[in-house]
C-alpha cells in the first residue's frame, strides 16, 4: 500500500496537500487542470520534492526522507530522458549500474532481454537520435523494466504520440506493470488515458489530490471539479 499521510507539498506559493492510499499492482490515473499539481504529486512521491509536512509510506515503511534512488518509485518521464551521446546499451545500463560503470556481461544480458520485450530488439548500439518517438517511449519503458521497482510513475510520457501509437504504449506499460507486480501512476490529460487504462483515478484540483476512486464511478458521477476540467 501506498500512503499519502497529511501530505503538504509547498513549491513557491504553490500549495497542494494529499491525504490518501493506493493499493500495489492497481493501475491509477492522476488527472485534473494544468497547474493542479499531477506532475508535483508524481515528483514527490519519487522523491525529487521533499514535503513540507506529513509522510509517504510504502508498504509501512516511511519513505519521505529517502532520495530517489534509494525509493520503490521507477520514473518514465514525457521527455523519456534519454541522453542522446549515448546508445542505448548505455542509457539503460544506468538501471543496472547507476554509478556509471558499463554493464557485464549479466547486465548486458539484462538489457537486450528488456529492449526485445518491448519491442526494441537487436537495437543495443542505436543512439536515441536514430529512433522514433514511439522507439524512444519504448527504451525508456524498457529502462523502468530494468528497474523492477513496485512502483511506476508515468508523467504523461506518450503525450507527444498520435492516438493509435499511445494506446499500444499504454498496453504495453499495463502488460509490463502486471509481469513485475507494479503500482502504475499515470499523469495524463487525456479522460480517454484513464477510462482506457486506469482502474482508480486520483483527481487533483483546487489544490488538493483527492483520494482515489474507481474510474467508471468518477466519470459517471463527475464532483464539479471534474465537470469543470471536462468542459460540462
Amino acid at each position: 500500500m501506498l500512503r499519502l499521510e497529511n501530505v503538504r507539498i509547498e513549491t513557491g506559493d504553490f500549495t497542494l496537500t494529499a491525504d490518501l492510499e493506493l493499493p500495489p499492482a492497481a493501475r491509477v490515473a492522476v488527472i485534473g487542470p494544468s497547474g493542479a499539481g499531477k506532475s508535483t504529486l508524481l515528483d514527490t512521491i519519487a522523491g525529487f520534492l521533499r514535503p513540507k509536512a506529513g509522510r509517504i509510506l510504502w508498504q509501512g515503511r516511511d519513505i519521505t526522507g529517502l532520495p530517489p534512488d534509494q525509493r520503490p518509485v521507477g520514473m518514465l518521464f514525457q521527455e523519456n530522458n534519454l541522453f542522446p551521446h549515448l546508445d542505448l546499451m548505455r542509457n539503460l545500463g544506468l538501471a543496472v549500474r547507476p554509478d556509471g560503470r558499463a554493464p557485464d556481461a549479466e547486465g548486458r544480458k539484462r538489457i537486450g532481454a528488456a529492449l526485445a520485450r518491448v519491442g526494441l530488439d537487436a537495437m543495443e548500439r542505436r543512439k536515441p537520435g536514430a529512433l522514433s518517438g514511439g522507439q524512444q517511449s519504448r527504451a525508456a519503458l524498457a529502462r523502468v523494466l530494468l528497474q523492477a521497482r513496485p512502483i511506476m510513475a508515468l508523467d504523461e510520457p506518450f503525450a507527444a504520440l498520435g492516438p493509435a501509437l499511445k494506446a499500444e504504449m499504454l498496453a504495453l506499460v499495463r502488460e509490463v506493470a502486471e509481469e513485475i507486480g507494479a503500482l502504475v501512476l499515470m499523469v495524463s490529460h487525456d479522460p480517454e488515458d484513464a477510462r482506457r487504462f486506469a482502474d482508480l483515478t486520483v483527481l487533483v484540483a483546487d489544490f488538493v489530490a483527492h483520494p482515489a476512486v474507481a474510474t467508471a464511478e468518477l466519470f459517471r458521477n463527475p464532483p464539479e471539479a471534474l465537470r469543470a476540467y471536462l468542459g460540462e
